[in-house]
């Protein structure tokens, strides 16, 4: 029997807006299908995508199945939600490509044996005009759909026809699933609000039937940054846009007060077990252990446990002072690639003091070499004994590609061989 979703939803922060309580809690008392759309603007979602996913998986852990609509159709039409200008068109081959990477993505994330992963450019694709505009369109009024939000805000600057539908091609995804999957229910971001109600009206006047819409809050960081951005720009959940390690370090690098709400939003621990975490976390904040959990979990979700521990042994080797022979060569070089580096012939190695003048890590030739004899060097994690005579050869570089130089606890650089 499905459980109190809406309890524990409110819990996690992640209810805004519902479209009628009482009777949402009335039909929660029977296994329902809720839906969420994921338009294809890119090759692969970001982090900011992962709440509209966590709480569709949260919906199927209470009971209930999930359906996530990937936008083929929708997407070659353009959201205005959230938009100051029209977005730019991708080929009708450029969507395909995307829907088929987030698809995986998606599937990643969501319980397969409750989730119902469509396509809407299966219908939208053969919708002629004729039947959009007297089928569909007859049941919109103008001055509702100018009201509302995501149109609204658009008058200013200027809306083209072709964003203006967006409300009505996603109204009629909900008519489409309600008929061909039962769904009554439909979850996403509150910026949403206007589009998921429409849905309602369009159902109630095409099938005389009732469905419920819920939101959840966007998110802003507690110093109110837009969340899922990084000095490198979006963190994407494909790891050959973000690898593994940088997905990782944003995560643990969460600030202090957002790492109890992260706990709740982003993964799938339980309250009691979040409500320990979170007591440690505000017993002992230095040892962080808010962040490494919520760090790791997320990770493991998105990228799967054998990437975590690579991740987890590369921080600990770099950061820990363990052997760093012990780490995966491709995921320590993922997690040193903003250190300064520079590359070399492994048979014409230079000499230590002038790698260590190339990349930055002392200022000349007199510094390296005072820094040689004070012992507060190392190479791959091993501390160079005061006064040694030095050299790096081609047994030094990890797996034929990298060697790890260091200057006190934190200051390192990379040799990379140019082979």
């Amino acid at each position: 029997m499905p459980t109190d979703l809406i309890a524990d939803l409110e819990w996690r922060g992640l209810l805004k807006q519902t479209s009628d309580l009482e009777a949402i809690h009335e039909s929660l008392k029977t296994p329902q299908t809720f839906y969420c759309g994921f338009d294809p603007t890119a090759d692969s979602l970001h982090i900011g995508n992962l709440l509209p996913l966590m709480a569709l998986r949260r919906v199927q852990e209470h009971g209930h199945k999930a359906i996530a609509i990937l936008g083929g159709g929708t997407g070659l039409i353009g959201d205005p939600s959230g938009k100051a200008n029209e977005r730019t068109l991708n080929t009708p081959e450029t969507v395909a490509q995307y829907v088929e990477k987030i698809g995986v993505q998606v599937r990643t994330i969501l319980d397969p044996e409750k989730t119902i992963v469509v396509n809407n450019g299966d219908w939208i694709g053969s919708m002629s005009a004729v039947h959009l505009l007297r089928d569909v369109g007859k049941n919109f009024s103008i001055s509702v759909m100018l009201s509302r939000e995501s149109v609204s805000a658009r008058l200013e600057n200027g809306i083209s026809f072709t964003e203006f539908t967006y409300m009505i091609l996603q109204a009629y995804d909900f008519v489409k699933l309600f008929d061909l999957h039962g769904c009554r229910f439909q979850i996403g971001g509150s910026d949403q609000w206007g589009n998921m109600v429409s849905g309602l009206d369009l159902i109630r006047k095409m099938r005389g039937e009732s469905a419920h819409v819920i939101t959840f809050p966007l998110i802003t960081t507690s110093s109110g940054k837009k969340f899922g951005k990084s000095e490198a720009g979006a963190i994407w959940m494909d790891r050959n846009k973000t690898s593994p390690y940088a997905f990782y370090q944003f995560w643990v690098n969460s600030e202090d007060p957002d790492v109890p709400r992260f706990l709740r939003y982003f993964t799938l621990l339980s309250q009691e077990e979040i409500t320990a975490i979170e007591a440690e976390h505000a017993a002992r904040p230095e040892l962080r252990s808010g962040h490494k959990r919520l760090a790791a979990e997320v990770t493991k979700l998105v990228h799967g446990d054998a990437e975590l521990q690579k991740v987890i042994l590369a921080s600990d080797a770099l950061f820990g002072g363990a052997d760093l022979a012990t780490a995966d060569v491709d995921t320590l070089i993922e997690a040193t690639a903003s250190a300064p580096s520079c590359s070399v012939d492994l048979a014409a190695i230079p000499s230590v003091p002038d790698l260590l003048v190339t990349l930055g890590l002392a200022t000349s030739k007199g510094d390296a070499n005072r820094l040689l004899k004070g012992g507060g060097f190392y190479i791959n994690n091993v501390q160079v004994a005061a006064n040694a005579p030095v050299t790096i050869t081609a047994a030094d570089f990890l797996g034929g590609k990298v060697c790890v130089l260091r200057k006190g606890k934190r200051n390192y650089a990379t040799v990379r061989s140019a082979a």
